[in-house]
């Protein structure tokens, strides 16, 4: 199990293939295998799942930042664990490609935003993991695709995170032509929100994390269950749930506080509750 250390108010959980620590309500989490690209190996995901869980039931933590060490946000897909699967039978593959969609699923369950800084290369698995992000800021040198055809393999896991992110025709142009996209490209397809120079990339991010943090975390919650409950749902019932869960926000602690802090010219203090 990694450990959790506490340095003058940052706290640093050690894991092998990641860093992660959590620093005025922000974690931040970052792919730690610069010599190869930061592959998303079993033991990557595995460390970035628990990584992501710890940061989620964290009550002291309101936003994640998910980047990469080195030149690469993520290189995607491991080649030599590929290799390995030709070795495997149906059956166990089914069950560690089941486990490893479980990082995919994170994106729409967890409560606490995710911001990704795409640093540079994020390719296959790796541009899935940022369209997985609920806020993806990237580099000018950043480079984005769905390579995965050049290799003879298909993105599945990640197909429905691209595809809601820049649309069904234009996915199949990404999955079928197998292009690197530029980070304006990438821009201009959805797949990132914004791009900047490379040496404002942390400053960006940060700074987008703080702006989330200031916010009442039980609004930012309840914000995140509205959009993916309902993205799915049939139109008129959406409406109902909506509804319910507007309950939830008008009797909270936190609305009064916040409609409170408005009327008095003050920052608010949340509870989150």
């Amino acid at each position: 199990m990694p450990s959790i250390q506490c340095k003058k108010g940052v706290n640093v959980m050690e894991f092998e293939t990641i860093l992660y620590e959590v620093k005025e309500q922000v974690a931040t989490i970052t792919l730690n295998l610069p010599e190869s690209r930061n592959p998303l190996t079993e033991q990557l995901v595995a460390e970035l799942m628990q990584a992501i869980k710890t940061a989620d039931a964290d009550n002291g933590v309101h936003v994640m930042i998910v980047t990469g060490a080195g030149k690469a946000f993520s290189a995607g897909g491991n080649l030599n664990e590929f290799k390995q699967n030709m070795e495997k039978d149906v059956p166990q593959l089914y069950v560690e490609g089941k486990e490893s969609t479980e990082l995919f699923k994170l994106g729409a369950t967890v409560k606490t935003p995710i911001i990704a800084a795409v640093n540079g290369a994020a390719l296959g698995g790796g541009t899935g993991l940022v369209a997985m992000c609920h806020i993806a800021i990237a580099s000018s040198e950043a480079k984005l695709g769905l390579t995965e055809l050049r290799l003879g393999i298909v993105p599945f896991v990640i197909l429905p995170w691209v595809r809601q992110a820049v649309g069904n025709r234009r996915v199949l142009e990404m999955m079928l032509k197998a292009e690197i996209l530029s980070a304006e490209q990438a821009a201009e397809y959805n797949l990132v929100h914004e791009v900047v120079p490379p040496e404002q990339l942390e400053e960006k991010a940060w700074e987008t994390a703080k702006t989330i943090a200031s916010h009442s975390p039980l609004a930012v919650n309840l914000a995140l269950d509205a959009y993916f409950t309902t993205e799915d749902m049939d139109f008129m019932k959406s409406f109902d749930y909506l509804t319910n869960l507007r309950l939830v926000s008008f009797k909270s602690d936190d609305l009064k506080e916040g409609a409170s802090a408005f009327l008095e010219k003050r920052p608010p203090v949340w509870k989150g509750k």
